[in-house]
């Protein structure tokens, strides 16, 4: 995914769940969050950040935070509106090969028991419809371990609980979670953060729910989901 030219500034801090302060080096600026988690070790003061700023004038808040740089060389994509659109990339370029049978794709697909809207269905082939599920990574700790969710997520758990129903109802379904940073090995659960949801992801694993990581190479004029991870519950 090409990105739209970036500026780069300085956090000053994440005032809100939807603002940022930056600092351009000209001119201090009111950033908008797209990313309404905890952030965890993403929103240190002081960071490198790209912010793009928005065609629409009319727009409350001219600059969007995309990037950032979480540890020395490493960038991290925190934009939540672009894991759907890398994941249907990732798709198209091969990069999921189980999957690679479906000609039909679709985002945004309302289904389920619980009124839930699923990222994207694959149909089509003579092949049981796959319901996909997509989960943005950013946060990890040492040793190359990235978690999710980075807070508690009722609505993650509420998702799992309705793949676990396609799975019974004859369908297939997949997580897959789309790692926005290049420095981890591996993706677990946060149980510490989230028991629930850590509980849910076994329990989706046992019923026939499959689950992948791909990890992206984040650069300020690009991301794209190159590589698989291993995903340890």
């Amino acid at each position: 995914m090409r990105l739209p030219p970036l500026v780069e500034g300085r956090l000053v801090e994440r005032r809100n769940r939807f603002v940022a302060v930056v600092d351009l080096g000209n001119e201090m600026v009111e950033a908008h969050c797209p990313n309404t988690g905890s952030m965890f070790g993403c929103k240190a003061p002081g960071s490198r950040v790209w912010l793009s700023r928005a065609e629409n004038p009319a727009r409350k808040l001219a600059w969007t935070w995309e990037l950032v740089e979480a540890e020395p060389g490493v960038l991290v994509g925190i934009h939540t509106g672009r894991p759907n659109a890398l994941v249907e990339e990732a798709f198209r370029a091969g990069h999921l090969p189980e999957l690679a049978a479906y000609p039909v794709l679709r985002r945004e697909v309302r289904y389920g028991l619980e009124n839930s809207r699923i990222d994207i269905l694959l149909e089509g082939g003579g092949l049981p419809p796959c319901y996909v599920e997509v989960k943005n990574v950013t946060a990890a700790v040492e040793d190359g371990v990235g978690f999710f969710p980075d807070a508690v997520t009722a609505r993650g758990a509420k998702h799992l609980r309705e793949m676990i129903e396609v799975i019974r109802s004859g369908g297939r379904a997949m997580v897959v979670f789309c790692v926005q940073r290049g420095d981890v090995a591996e993706i677990r659960p946060a149980e510490e953060i989230d028991p629930v949801y850590a509980r849910g992801l076994r329990e989706a694993l046992a019923a026939g729910v499959e689950v992948v990581a791909l990890q992206a190479e984040v650069t300020p004029a690009e991301i794209a989901l190159l590589k698989r991870l291993p995903v340890v519950t």
